[in-house]
């Protein structure tokens, strides 16, 4: 995780150094998990694009249907409106349900 936040660059989160833009970040993106307004993910999908990140994941709450479509178009898949903690719990910490072609014998 790298954290990127304007008003804190220069500084570290959680022992990791803050960027003003995802394009200051050294080396390739894999997925950019925005939690801003909806108003405010054009620009961070624009950057997302120009630095070549492989997913946009804009977490629950965070809809913007055209911005999504540009990321898509772009290359990017987009997850919209979900949690990334929410859904690594389910679907990694979660027992599989009883039945399934998951339990094991």
């Amino acid at each position: 995780m790298i954290p990127v936040n304007p008003f804190a660059a220069g500084t570290r989160i959680h022992g990791e150094p803050c960027y003003a833009s995802l394009t200051e970040i050294p080396g390739k993106i894999d997925m950019v998990d925005v939690f801003r307004r909806p108003a405010l993910v054009d620009p961070i999908v624009d950057e997302a694009i120009a630095c070549g990140a492989d997913i946009l994941w804009l977490q629950l709450g965070v809809v913007n249907e055209a911005a999504a479509r540009r990321a898509q178009e772009a290359g990017l898949t987009v997850v919209m409106d979900r949690c990334t903690s929410r859904d690594y719990r389910r679907f990694f910490l979660s027992p599989p349900a009883a039945g399934s072609k998951e339990t094991s014998t």
